[in-house]
C-alpha cells in the first residue's frame, strides 16, 4: 500500500499556517464498518478515488467486537434476517442460519472487503479529528480539509478532498441516564456498551434498565446466569417474536407491506399476529403498550416471554432514585442489586464536524436531506444514520449508490444538481415511516425500509434524469 507520505505528496495549500495536501477529486470516507465498506465500493464503481480512514485495525466497525467502541457482546445475533441484512450484490451463504451470529457477520464484511478489493483504500489505525469546509478557488462546490492522525499518536496531517462521506456509525456513544442518588450508589453500574460476556452476570443480583433489543437480550442472559434478574422499563412495549407463521418476522412484515394495505389495517394484522404468537404479557407484570405497533422501534425477542413465564425475569417499573444500597422504584418498592446495567441506548456523535454542518438541532439530532445529505453543503453526506424496521446494510448500499451518483451529477451538471438539491433540502424534515412514530432519541432515525427504499429509487431516477 502507498505510504502516508506518498499519499500526502507535496503541500499545495496552507491553512492557519499548516500544510494541506490536495487529493484532487478523491472522496474521503470515514469508517470501515459495513456502511463504510459499501461507500468505498460504490464510490469506486462510480469512478471516484477513495481514501477511507478507520480508527481500528480491521474492518467491521461495531460488528467487530474486538474494537473498543463495539456494542456487541458474545451471544449477539442479528435481529433482522439474512435477506434484509445482506448487501444486494453480495448475498450471504445459503447454509447460514436465518439470524447469523455476530462473528458470521464480521466474516461477511471481511469477505466483502476482499471480494471488491477494498482494503487497499483503507487507512487503518487512523483517527479523523477534524473535517472543515474549504472554498474551491474555481468557484465549484465546497471541498473539505480532513485532519487525521494515528490512533496511537503521531503528527496530524490535513488532506483536502472533493467530498466527505461520514460512515462512523451511531451505536458507539453511550446515552447514560441521570437519577437522583446514582453517584452514591455502592453497587457496580455499567452501560450495555460495557457488557461483553455472560460471566459478568454470573451469581450476581442484576437490574437491567431499558427495554431496547440489547436490554431484552441482557435480561434473558441474566435470567440464565444471575442469582436474580430484575428488568426495569418506563412503559409498555410490543414484543415481537423472531418467527411468525413459520417465517422470520421481518419477512412476514415485508409481505404485509407489499400488500399496500392502509396503515391501520396493517397495524391491526400485525398486532393480531403478536397476540396469537406472544400473547398478552401484562399477565406477567409488564405494562400494556401505550402506543400502537409500528409507532416505536420493534423489540424482537422470543426468549423474554419464556423467562418471564418461568420466573427468571422480574419486571419492574421505572426507577425513582438510587440510595446507597437500594434502588427505589416509581411505585415505592425497593430492590437491592449489586450490578445495574443501563441498556439506555446511544446518541449520534460526529465530533469531527461542527454541528451546523449537519443542521443539528438543540437536542443534538442531525437534520439531513433524504436522511443523508447535509442541507448546507452538497458535498457532505452521512451514510447509515438509519434505524429501520429491517437490517440497515441493504439500505446503506442504496444510500451509497445514491451518494456516488449524486457526486457524479454534481460534478458533471452542477446547475441541474443544485435544483434537485434545493428540492431535497425543502423536504429535509420528512420522516420516512409508514405511519406515526414516537419522537424520542431512540426513534430519531426511524424509517420504514419499504418507504425509504421507494424514496431512494425515486431519487435515483431523478438523478438519472438530470445527467
Amino acid at each position: 500500500m502507498t505510504s502516508f507520505d506518498e499519499l500526502a505528496g507535496g503541500a499545495t495549500h496552507w491553512r492557519d499556517g499548516e500544510p494541506v495536501y490536495d487529493r484532487g477529486d478523491t472522496v474521503c470516507v470515514i469508517g470501515a464498518g459495513g456502511t463504510g465498506l459499501a461507500a468505498i465500493k460504490n464510490l469506486r464503481e462510480a469512478g471516484f478515488g477513495v481514501d477511507c480512514y478507520e480508527r481500528e485495525t480491521g474492518v467491521g466497525g461495531g460488528w467487530n467486537w474486538r474494537h473498543d467502541r463495539s456494542p456487541v457482546y458474545a451471544s449477539t445475533h442479528l435481529i433482522s434476517s439474512k435477506p434484509f441484512t445482506q448487501f444486494p450484490d453480495f448475498p450471504m451463504p445459503d447454509d447460514w442460519p436465518d439470524y447469523p451470529h455476530h462473528s458470521q457477520l464480521l466474516t461477511y464484511f471481511e469477505r466483502y472487503a476482499d471480494h471488491f478489493s477494498l482494503r487497499e483504500h483503507i487507512w487503518f489505525g487512523t483517527d479523523v479529528s477534524r473535517v472543515e469546509p474549504a472554498d474551491d478557488p474555481d468557484g465549484g462546490p465546497p471541498r473539505w480539509d480532513v485532519t487525521v492522525r494515528g490512533s496511537r499518536g503521531g503528527a496530524p496531517r490535513t488532506m483536502r478532498y472533493a467530498a466527505v462521506v461520514a460512515a462512523n456509525g451511531h451505536n458507539w456513544s453511550p446515552k447514560m441516564p441521570e437519577y437522583e442518588g446514582l453517584a452514591e450508589f455502592r453497587g457496580k453500574v455499567i452501560h450495555a456498551s460495557q457488557y461483553k460476556d455472560a460471566a459478568q452476570l454470573r451469581g450476581r443480583k442484576v437490574l437491567v434498565v431499558g427495554a431496547g433489543n440489547s436490554g431484552c437480550d441482557i435480561a434473558v442472559e441474566a435470567a440464565q446466569q444471575a442469582a436474580k434478574c430484575w428488568h426495569s422499563t418506563r412503559r409498555g412495549y410490543w414484543y415481537a417474536p423472531k418467527y411468525a407463521l413459520g417465517k422470520p418476522a421481518d419477512q412476514v412484515n415485508d409481505r404485509i407491506l407489499a400488500m399496500r394495505l392502509p396503515f391501520r389495517l396493517r397495524q391491526w394484522l400485525l398486532q393480531r399476529t403478536i397476540a396469537m404468537t406472544v400473547g398478552d404479557l401484562t399477565r406477567f407484570g409488564l405494562k400494556a403498550p401505550d402506543h400502537g405497533l409500528l409507532e416505536m422501534h420493534p423489540l424482537v425477542n422470543s426468549q423474554l416471554p419464556y423467562y418471564l413465564g418461568h420466573g427468571g425475569i422480574t419486571p419492574l417499573p421505572d426507577i425513582k432514585r438510587f440510595e446507597r444500597t437500594e434502588v427505589v422504584l416509581s411505585d415505592g418498592r425497593t430492590v437491592e442489586p449489586d450490578l445495574v446495567v443501563f441498556a439506555t441506548g446511544y446518541l449520534p456523535n460526529f465530533d469531527f464536524l461542527a454541528p451546523e454542518l449537519l443542521s443539528t438541532d438543540a437536542a443534538g439530532r442531525p437534520r439531513l436531506a433524504l436522511q443523508m445529505l447535509s442541507r448546507t453543503h452538497p458535498t457532505l453526506a452521512v451514510a447509515g444514520l438509519l434505524q429501520p424496521d429491517s437490517g440497515v446494510f441493504t439500505l446503506a448500499h442504496w444510500q451509497t449508490v445514491f451518494i456516488a451518483q449524486w457526486l457524479r451529477v454534481l460534478d458533471a451538471s452542477p446547475a441541474r444538481a443544485q435544483a434537485l438539491w434545493a428540492k431535497l433540502r425543502q423536504d429535509g424534515d420528512r420522516r420516512f415511516t409508514a405511519g406515526k412514530v414516537t419522537d424520542s432519541t431512540r426513534h430519531w432515525f426511524e424509517v420504514s425500509h419499504f418507504v425509504y427504499l421507494q424514496e431512494l429509487e425515486k431519487s435515483l431516477h431523478e438523478l438519472e434524469a438530470v445527467r
